[in-house]
C-alpha cells in the first residue's frame, strides 16, 4: 500500500496497457552509470547512495543521458519519512537483479519530492489521471523527449520486475508508438476570467462543498473518507470560514467531532505533542508515525482558529502544545525548522520510538503510577497495541479515575505527571531519524502559525521573528527564493510556486503582527516576484522544466497543503486592498475567476480558492451554510 495522498473520482485513462514480463539487454558499448547520491544535501537521497542501482541526481545531465542513450528515464520519487518508500528500497532497489534491469535498460533517477515539489506535483497529477490514485513511492517512466509514459506506486519485487521487463520489451518493439502515445496533448487552461466575482456563483460553490462534505464526511469519527484518515486541513479551514461568517450548528458539530478525534486518539502524540501524518484506519486510532513540519504548522493555526470560532478553549491548548513541539523538537539554531521525523526508528521498527510495551511500563513506573497511567491512556479495554507496544490514546479522564478510586483528582494528576516524566526520559534514550532539510515553503507555514499565535501568546513572537529572518536573510536574495541551502550554503532543489506563495502568506501574517511598513514591503516583493514566474494565462508550479513543458492550469488543487495558487491569489488580494493596488487586484481576481471549470466540477478540492472568493464577495456566501444544512 503506497503513501496515498488522495483518491479522486473519475475514469482511469485506458490508453496504457497493463505491463507484465522479460528483460532486454541495454545499449551495447554504453558507458555504465554510477550511483551519484553519496554526500547529497538530501538525507533521503543519501539513504539510496549505497543501492546497487546507479541512481542519477535530477538535473540536465540525467535528461541528456536518456536522450543520448535513447532510454526511458525512470523517475523514482519519495521522501525521508515515507514508510513504503523504505520498503520498496529494501525489497527492490537493494536487489541486484532489479538493479541490473534498471541500470541496463533505463536511466534511473532518485528524487526527493521535498526538493522538487513542482516536478512531484506534476507526476502526482499524471498518476491520478492514468491510475486513478497517487502517492509515494511514485515511480514514473518518461520518454527521452520528456513525456510521462507510465506510473506505478509501491509494488512488491516480483511485480516490479515484471513491469520493468514488459516496458523494456515495449520500448524495444514499438518505441515510436510509445512516444506518440506519451505525447498526447493535455487540455490548455481556459485562461483568465473577468476581474470580478458573481456572489451568487460563489454561494453555489460554497453550497456544493458543504453538500460534498455531507456525502464523504464520517459522522461517527469525523474527518473525510472511510479508509485511512488525513487531517484535510484546507477543507477544515474552509469550514471554519463558513462558521465564522454565519454560525451553523451542523457544520460546527462536525468540526468539533473531527478536531476532538484528531487530538484525543492516535493522530496526536500524547506524551510529547505534535501530530502524526495520518492514520491507517478510519477511526484515527493507528497512525503512520511520521511527523511532518507542514502538518503540524497548519494544524496549529486550525486549532487556534477553532478555539475562538467554536468557543472551545481546549483547542488553543492543543495549538500551543503543537507549537511547543515544533520549538522543542524541530527548531534548529538558525531559527528554521527541519522537515520531518521518520516513522521508523533507528532500529528499523515502525512506531518504535513512540510505543511502550507492558514490560517497559512495569519497569519504569511505580506500582501506583502503572494502573493509573494505563487507565488514563487507553491501555485497558481494547487498547491500541502494535508490534512494538501500546499507543497512548485518551482513555478515562483524571476525574473519572479519581472518582473510581475515591481519591482527590490532584493525587491522580501527580501520578500521571510523574509517570509521563519517566516515560519521556525513556523515550529520550531512543533514536529517531530526522530529515534535517530546512525548506522555504514549509518554514513559511510555520511562520504563519507562529505569527498568528503571537497575537494571543506573545511568547511565540521571537520564534516568528527568527523564521522571518531566516526566510528573508538566508533564502531570499531580494529577487529569488531558494528552496533550501546545502552544506556549502548553496541553493539546493528548486523553489516552486508553493515556496513563493507560502512565504508571501507567512510574511503577510508577520506584517499583520508587527504592523511595520517594511514587513508589508517584503510581502509585496515576494508577491511581485511570484506572478511573472508562475502565471501566464494559467499556473505553472515550477519555473523551468527539464522535460516537456509543464502544462498550465487554471487552478492548483488543495492536497495535504493548501493550494499554492489559491494562497497567492488570497495574499495578493489582501495586499492589493492594503496598498490600494488596483492592478494587482485585477490580476488576482482574473486568475481566481479562471478556476470556474474546476470549481464547478469539484470545488471540495479547491476550497482554498472558494475561501478567497468568499472574502472578496463579502458576507453573502455565508448564507450557504444554513441553506445546505437544512
Amino acid at each position: 500500500m503506497p503513501e496515498d495522498i488522495r483518491r479522486r473520482e473519475g475514469t482511469m485513462n485506458p490508453r496504457l496497457p497493463l505491463l507484465v514480463v522479460a528483460l532486454w539487454a541495454g545499449v551495447a558499448g554504453a558507458t555504465p552509470l554510477e550511483n551519484q547520491l553519496s554526500g547529497h544535501a538530501s538525507p533521503y537521497l543519501r539513504l539510496h547512495s549505497t543501492d546497487p542501482v546507479a541512481w542519477q541526481d535530477w538535473g540536465p545531465a540525467a535528461v541528456q543521458q536518456a536522450r543520448k542513450s535513447n532510454k526511458l528515464l525512470y523517475l523514482s520519487i519519495g521522501y525521508f519519512s515515507c514508510h513504503w518508500c523504505h520498503v520498496m528500497q529494501r525489497e527492490s532497489y537493494k536487489n541486484p537483479d532489479i538493479a541490473k534491469a534498471l541500470n541496463e535498460n533505463f536511466v534511473p533517477v532518485k528524487i526527493d519530492r521535498e526538493l522538487n515539489p513542482a516536478l512531484d506535483s506534476r507526476m502526482i497529477d499524471f498518476a491520478e489521471r492514468t491510475q486513478g490514485r497517487a502517492g509515494w513511492p511514485l515511480n514514473v517512466f518518461i520518454t527521452p523527449d520528456g513525456h510521462p509514459l507510465y506510473a506505478v506506486l509501491y509494488l512488491p519485487r516480483e511485480n516490479f520486475a515484471a513491469v520493468l521487463a514488459r516496458l523494456t520489451d515495449l520500448w524495444r518493439d514499438d518505441r515510436e508508438g510509445l512516444m506518440r502515445m506519451a505525447a498526447q496533448a493535455i487540455p490548455e487552461p481556459a485562461g483568465p476570467g473577468k476581474p470580478e466575482l458573481n456572489p451568487q456563483q460563489v454561494l453555489a460553490y460554497v453550497q456544493h462543498i458543504l453538500a460534498t462534505r455531507e456525502k464523504i464526511a464520517d459522522p461517527v469519527s469525523g474527518g473525510f473518507g472511510t479508509t485511512n484518515k488525513f487531517p484535510s486541513t484546507p477543507q477544515l479551514d474552509f469550514l471554519l470560514d463558513v462558521v465564522e461568517r454565519k454560525p451553523d450548528p451542523a457544520v460546527s458539530e462536525f468540526l468539533r467531532l473531527t478536531l476532538d478525534h484528531m487530538s484525543q486518539t492516535g493522530l496526536w502524540d500524547h506524551l510529547d505533542g505534535g501530530f502524526f501524518r495520518y492514520t491507517v484506519d478510519p477511526t484515527w486510532q493507528t497512525p503512520h508515525f511520521e511527523k511532518m513540519l507542514y502538518d503540524n504548522a497548519q494544524l496549529a493555526w486550525v486549532y487556534r482558529r477553532a478555539a475562538r470560532i467554536l468557543n472551545v478553549p481546549q483547542y488553543a491548548v492543543v495549538a500551543d502544545q503543537t507549537l511547543d513541539f515544533l520549538l522543542r523538537e524541530m527548531r534548529r539554531p538558525s531559527g528554521a525548522m527541519v522537515a520531518s521525523f521518520s516513522a521508523v526508528d533507528a532500529a528499523g521498527v515502525e512506531g518504535g520510538y513512540y510505543l511502550f510495551d507492558d514490560d517497559t511500563l512495569r519497569k519504569k513506573l511505580s506500582a501506583d503510577e502503572y494502573p493509573v497511567f494505563r487507565r488514563r491512556w487507553g491501555m485497558t479495554d481494547n487498547p491500541v497495541e502494535l508490534d512494538a507496544g501500546f499507543l497512548m490514546v485518551s482513555g478515562e479522564t483524571p476525574q473519572q479515575i479519581a472518582t473510581a478510586k475515591k481519591v482527590e483528582v490532584e493525587k491522580i494528576t501527580v501520578l500521571l505527571d510523574s509517570a509521563a516524566k519517566k516515560l519521556r526520559a525513556e523515550r529520550a534514550t531512543r533514536q529517531l531519524p530526522v530529515d534535517d532539510k530546512l525548506l522555504a515553503g514549509w518554514n513559511a507555514l510555520a511562520l504563519t502559525a507562529f505569527s498568528r499565535a503571537a497575537g494571543e501568546q506573545p511568547r511565540f513572537r521571537q520564534a516568528a521573528t527568527d523564521l522571518r529572518d531566516y526566510l528573508m536573510n538566508v533564502l531570499w536574495d531580494k529577487k529569488t527564493l531558494a528552496r533550501m541551502l546545502d552544506a556549502n550554503a548553496k541553493p539546493a532543489g528548486n523553489a516552486s510556486l508553493e515556496d513563493y506563495a507560502f512565504v508571501a502568506q507567512g510574511l503577510w501574517y508577520y506584517a499583520e503582527l508587527t504592523g511595520k511598513p517594511t514587513d508589508y514591503a517584503s510581502v509585496a516583493a515576494v508577491v511581485d516576484a511570484a506572478w511573472p514566474r508562475f502565471y501566464s494565462g494559467g499556473w505553472r508550479l515550477g519555473e523551468d522544466s527539464l522535460i516537456s513543458d509543464e502544462p498550465r492550469r487554471d487552478a492548483i488543487a488543495d492536497g495535504p497543503l493548501a493550494s499554492p495558487s489559491g494562497v497567492l491569489i488570497d495574499i495578493s488580494l489582501r495586499l492589493a486592498a492594503k496598498r490600494k493596488d488596483a492592478e494587482l487586484r485585477e490580476r488576482a481576481l482574473a486568475a481566481l475567476n479562471s478556476a470556474r471549470r474546476e470549481l464547478v466540477e469539484d470545488p471540495f478540492w479547491f476550497a482554498t480558492h472558494v475561501s478567497a472568493m468568499q472574502r472578496v464577495a463579502g458576507a453573502a456566501p455565508a448564507e450557504a451554510a444554513t441553506a445546505t444544512a437544512q
